[in-house]
């Protein structure tokens, strides 16, 4: 039951992540990650309607798409954040360089977590609801994972919206927070990794991430 309810949270606080990409004139490298955060964004829109029971569990999806987050976790993520590609329409912080190793680690968490959740895909969710009978409940009634015009650092994508920090009391997932190993992960139910990989980008988009006004 505390998994599940971190994982309520943790969706809450992803409203945006499946939100319509506005490129709003991006090009080059920073055109580059509003796809690959698009891409993330599009997988987590597809996990989040499964841990929640809206859809119909499918251990062979979860691996996919938890495959696609993976892909752009670690040095593929750093790869996209050159130094000096801040400003409009990028909405990344200066702290992505200043504190450039934490941004590392939490890159590098994300892709250990989406490793873990390929790998955890097939033990299913913590409370065995796997058969899209509307789980929603469980996230109360303001949870929008549809929510729009959020960026998360300036790709036009909405991977955290606007007032997610609530996803968790103390801001989320930090990158020295410990990562359990590969087989600890492996054993776990699905959606209680997938709360981990929601906490991980909530910490990142608090952290790098300029708000809209």
């Amino acid at each position: 039951m505390k998994i599940r309810t971190l994982f309520g949270a943790g969706a809450i606080s992803l409203s945006a992540v499946a939100a319509a990409f506005a490129h709003g004139g991006a090009t080059g490298i920073v055109k580059e990650r509003m796809d690959a955060m698009g891409a993330m964004g599009d997988a987590i829109k597809t996990l989040s309607a499964m841990m929640r029971g809206e859809t119909g569990y499918d251990a062979a999806v979860v691996q996919r798409e938890a495959g696609k987050i993976e892909t752009h976790g670690g040095k593929a993520m750093t790869s996209l954040f050159p130094e000096g590609s801040d400003g409009a329409p990028s909405e990344a912080k200066s702290e992505i360089w200043s504190n450039w190793k934490e941004f590392e680690a939490l890159a590098v968490r994300l892709e250990s977590l989406a490793a873990g959740l390929e790998r955890a895909a097939e033990n299913g969710l913590a409370m065995g609801n796997e058969t899209g009978m509307g789980g929603s409940s469980m996230m109360g009634t303001g949870s929008n994972m549809m929510g729009t015009g959020s960026n998360m650092m300036g790709t036009g994508s909405g991977m955290m919206g606007s007032g997610t920090s609530s996803m968790m009391s103390g801001g989320g997932m930090g990158s020295g927070d410990s990562l359990p190993d590969e087989k600890t992960l492996a054993s776990m139910p699905a959606d209680g990794v997938f709360n981990m990989v929601a906490q991980t980008c909530s910490s990142c988009h608090t952290k790098f991430r300029l708000e809209k006004n």
